[in-house]
């Protein structure tokens, strides 16, 4: 069996994730598991801080521009009077452990809320201020 090294066939695997909930990339020169991308500045420093919190080193960086639709043709004898929306700043967030995985954390159970708790689903994305974690994830609510 004959293995291929070129350059080209290895860079084609350097940023492939396991599946789409275990992302890594290179964030300012460092190998890290993703967190989240376009995440606004609130919730940066939720995260940064939960995650700081639980001993894992936090790396942000600003989120890439979206990629934009090219601009329609003018039309002739009509004024162009598409204002455009400007795009709120956001951030990349990622943790310097790249076999870091948000589902496995918090279904797993891995995390803890400054006050003790386990960081629950809710808890995680901010829809609850304290961890509700006597309650199972799959009861009704």
């Amino acid at each position: 069996m004959q293995v291929n090294n070129s350059p080209d066939y290895k860079n084609k695997f350097v940023q492939m994730a396991i599946n789409k909930n275990h992302e890594f990339d290179e964030l300012d020169g460092v190998k890290c598991g993703i967190v989240e991308k376009n995440v606004l500045p609130q919730r940066v420093d939720f995260l940064k801080k939960l995650l700081e919190y639980n001993g894992f080193t936090v790396v942000v960086v600003p989120s890439p521009p979206p990629k934009a639709a090219p601009a329609p043709k003018p039309v002739e004898g009509v004024e162009n009077n598409t204002a455009t929306v400007p795009t709120p700043e956001t951030f990349t967030v990622g943790v310097t452990d790249y076999t870091f995985n948000t589902i496995n954390a918090i279904f797993g159970r891995l995390l803890k809320t400054p006050d003790g708790h386990v960081v629950t689903l809710a808890y995680w994305q901010q829809r609850e201020s304290i961890s509700h974690d006597e309650k199972p994830y799959y009861e009704d609510v």
